[in-house]
């Protein structure tokens, strides 16, 4: 699976678990050194991080003798490298979303075309509802590939006759997705031979599927292996809720337009509909970045509903330098380019601010933004905000690195971060007022979204047991 979060060993696991250090260590050494030896002489090259990484998971699990791989693709599907399976068990492909659309292409149509690059002759194929025109892209591809595409029924469809079934990964999206993993795994097990999973009733081969809705697959009785496994799921980042004291840090890794649409019922659910401390204020904040070619403003103007009294941006970057973690060094952006994308996501969010001045009652008004935005004069840190008067309701503050952002939010209230520097650190009026308000506040609300790498390098920080 990629990308990872916190080790680059979360890529490749085995039992549910990244493979160890030493593990990691033997295997890549081996595939280094045997593709270095036998490169073309003509055209002297390795492959690149994500083709190098594919091909020593493929050696991984040959030589551990795994009896099931699940192989996720990178980017897309029709072109990706992990694409040169021939012959899978099955093929999912889940809720499509606009994403990466520089390479796989402006509309949901072209992505269900990259997508469907994935379908197998006589290999059985799922997918989950979706809109009716990239839902026939995909029918199309399957015709073309010779491939047997199911719809998958809703997960409610397996809850009659007994109780509802518990999700370990929150969120209502997450549905889709658990029917789509029973049908895989249902299909695995039948190709094992086992019993009592229920029988898929096969299209005939001379049946037209073009033009025809993608037939249902049924639902089946589920094994209590499958009740559990739905229950017990756990995934890093996504939906993910960490309570440290009077600060709780609410992790999702949303980063297209769909999937912060489904962060933000989320998120309004777990924390926005819970009732206010009697004993004090609490304080919402937004950190976000996004990467990428993704519509930034689109992202941010979903997120403004949720009513967050400080909205703050930075790079990926855990610290200002990464030169000691490679595992969160990103090679393709530089710091002053993650900087720059910060204060164009601070000016996006103020221009949504002052257009919500009039129609939302919990905005002040006036909202004035003076001049272009100048680095407040720090002591060996970086702070960028407004520089005119603002009021307290959600001001825009850049930091140059998450280590820094997540300082000032908690001001030393959560337990595994240290505490911001000595006062003077941050002479800007909002900074200083907002530390203010966030040491006295009797509950603090943070929403970490926008980029997996965001996502990763904050629990990086706030779970250091993840480092190990």
């Amino acid at each position: 699976s990629s990308p990872h979060l916190v080790q680059v060993r979360e890529r490749i696991r085995i039992n549910g678990q990244p493979i160890s250090k030493d593990l990691f260590n033997k295997y890549f050494w081996l595939v280094y050194n045997r593709l270095e030896e036998t490169k073309d002489p003509a055209h002297a090259s390795m492959p690149a991080y994500f083709r190098f990484l594919t091909i020593m998971a493929f050696h991984v699990f040959l030589q551990e003798k795994v009896d099931l791989a699940v192989v996720e693709v990178g980017i897309g599907g029709t072109y990706d490298c992990t694409n040169i399976i021939r012959a899978p068990v099955v093929c999912g492909v889940s809720s499509l979303g606009i994403d990466h659309t520089s390479i796989l292409g402006d509309t949901m149509e072209k992505i269900a075309w990259q997508k469907g690059g994935i379908f197998k002759p006589s290999v059985p194929a799922f997918t989950v509802a979706q809109p009716e025109r990239p839902l026939e892209v995909l029918r199309e591809r399957a015709q073309e590939r010779k491939c047997p595409l199911y719809l998958c029924p809703e997960l409610d469809d397996f809850e009659e006759g007994c109780r509802p079934l518990e999700l370990g990964l929150a969120g209502a999206h997450q549905r889709s997705n658990a029917a789509l993993a029973l049908q895989l795994a249902r299909t695995w097990l039948q190709r094992r031979g086992c019993q009592g999973v229920g029988e898929l009733k096969e299209v005939p081969p001379s049946t037209e599927l073009l033009g025809r809705p993608v037939p249902l697959a049924p639902a089946f009785r589920l094994t209590d292996a499958m009740i559990q496994g739905l229950r017990d799921t756990e995934w890093l980042g996504r939906t993910q809720v960490l309570s440290h004291g009077p600060v709780t840090w609410y992790l999702d890794g949303a980063h297209t337009t769909s999937s912060i649409q489904a962060c933000v019922r989320w998120f309004r659910q777990a924390a926005l509909n819970q009732d206010k401390p009697h004993d004090g204020s609490e304080v919402r904040v937004l950190l976000f970045n996004a990467t990428g070619d993704r519509d930034t403003a689109a992202l941010l103007k979903l997120l403004v509903p949720c009513h967050f009294d400080y909205a703050v941006f930075c790079p990926n970057f855990t610290e200002v330098s990464v030169a000691n973690n490679a595992d969160q060094q990103n090679f393709n952006v530089t710091l002053e380019n993650a900087l720059t994308r910060c204060l164009e996501n601070q000016r996006t969010w103020t221009r949504l601010l002052e257009e919500k001045v009039g129609q939302d009652p919990w905005l002040p008004s006036p909202l004035r933004v003076g001049g272009l935005l100048q680095p407040a004069p720090a002591r060996g840190s970086l702070l960028l905000v407004p520089p005119a008067p603002r009021p307290l309701n959600s001001p825009a503050l850049v930091f140059p690195c998450l280590a820094q952002a997540l300082r000032w939010v908690a001001q030393g209230r959560d337990p595994h971060l240290a505490a911001p520097a000595a006062s003077g650190a941050h002479p800007h009026p909002a900074a200083s007022s907002g530390a203010v308000l966030l040491r006295e506040a009797a509950a603090v609300r943070v929403l970490v979204t926008g980029s997996l790498h965001l996502v990763g390098g904050a629990l990086r920080l706030l779970v250091p047991a993840l480092s190990q």
